[in-house]
């Protein structure tokens, strides 16, 4: 009998087709929103987490910071290498502990040159922000020591200066100074801030502070940590090593700061799913606003056909028949809305996936609910109609014109 029904529902959407498509336009267009919404929010999540962990996963960020409750004059007393020293000697729970300094500076090849950032560190910095190379080899221990003029260049460098070729070898000069390429970086590409990761020339610190920046300073120093330690409880053990370090008294804030990679992932993340919650949550009104459309409808559809209702009724057919009849005409018809709507709301975001260069993140969580939301919206709101529908008096619904 079910089966029956729909076919007659299917039969009477056909019938009037146009009438019946302005109905579940309504429904189309708010089943695409949410299921657009939804799927570029879930993709700018993703990005968002793919930036972050493109920084290193498990880090804290040690940077130089102003004491609170001192004056704007106050000079920012810079990390040092004793600071480091403490971590490295004292630090239990890290897998990876870096220091690096940076500076914008002009690189040259021959008669070509770029602005690049140019980073002093040490081997540990490739584990601590999870960079591989792609040929070549990290620095030795000597020359980290003492600060042989060798670096690793990222992929844009390599492409402005020696284009598909093999760098290993060639003498670049940073900032005046000679510099021997020993390795290429594994590129990286854009971070979410439109900074490209790979016009970078890494050297040894030493050097960098001897030959680019002119000081011993320490801009910051990267700590990651190991599989086993949660970040949070590693942030501590550093604060207070560092603390002890620095000789900071008991009743004064650090004069620096320490940020968890992790947490601000995980804060951003949080603040793009709850925007795409509320954006979805708007995208869905439009769903109601086509149930009332659909309930519309079928109110007229009931007055037109009142006199087929009543020959039903006279010829023996009870009220709930007349009543399931008109409520899955008016699923149906809310069906096929939520499935046109999916489709074209899977194709809005796979459009605008390309457009902003986000992942394509589909749910199957979301299309079936979007599927199981439509329904529900037909069953709802044709309720009302099929019940008036059914009630209707035999011999009245005869007499009618």
């Amino acid at each position: 009998m079910i089966w029956e029904t729909v076919r007659l529902a299917l039969r009477s959407v056909r019938r009037n087709a146009l009438r019946s498509f302005l109905t579940l336009l309504g429904i189309v267009i708010g089943v695409a929103a949410v299921i657009a919404m939804l799927t570029i929010g879930s993709g700018t999540t993703a990005k968002v987490k793919e930036d972050i962990s493109k920084l290193g996963s498990n880090l804290l960020v040690v940077r130089a910071g102003r004491p609170a409750g001192r004056g704007p004059d106050q000079v920012v007393r810079p990390l040092e290498q004793k600071d480091l020293t403490a971590l490295t000697e004292h630090l239990t729970g890290a897998r990876a502990i870096s220091p690096a300094a940076q500076k914008q500076v002009r690189v040259i090849y021959g008669t070509e040159s770029i602005t690049a950032g140019v980073t002093g560190t040490d081997s540990a910095f490739l584990i601590a922000r999870d960079w591989t190379l792609a040929s070549g080899r990290a620095f030795s221990d000597s020359e980290v020591r003492s600060g042989t003029g060798v670096c690793l260049i990222g992929e844009t460098v390599r492409q402005q200066f020696f284009g598909a070729g093999d760098p290993e070898g060639e003498i670049i000069r940073v900032n005046r100074s000679s510099c021997k390429v020993i390795g290429l970086l594994a590129p990286k590409g854009y971070t979410g801030f439109g900074q490209d990761q790979d016009n970078v020339v890494m050297m040894p610190l030493a050097a960098f502070q001897r030959r680019v920046a002119g000081n011993r300073d320490i801009d910051n120093i990267y700590v990651a940590a190991d599989d086993a330690t949660p970040t949070s409880e590693l942030l501590t053990r550093v604060e207070d090593i560092l603390r002890d370090a620095r000789k900071t008294p008991v009743d004064r804030e650090s004069d620096f700061d320490i940020r968890d990679m992790t947490q601000i992932a995980d804060t951003m993340a949080s603040a793009t799913t709850t925007m795409t919650g509320m954006l979805g949550a708007v995208a869905g009104v439009s769903l109601l606003v086509g149930g009332i459309g659909i309930m519309n409808i079928m109110l007229v559809s009931v007055t037109e056909r009142t006199r087929e209702i009543g020959i039903r009724l006279a010829i023996g057919a009870h009220e709930k028949h007349i009543l399931i009849q008109f409520l899955v005409e008016a699923t149906v018809l809310s069906l096929l809305g939520g499935i046109i709507g999916i489709a074209l709301g899977l194709s809005l975001a796979g459009i605008a996936s390309l457009t902003l260069s986000i992942p394509f993140a589909p749910s199957l969580a979301v299309v079936m609910l979007a599927v199981g939301f439509s329904a529900l919206i037909g069953m709802v709101f044709g309720f009302f109609p099929a019940l008036r529908g059914a009630r209707l008096d035999p011999i009245d619904a005869l007499r009618h014109e």
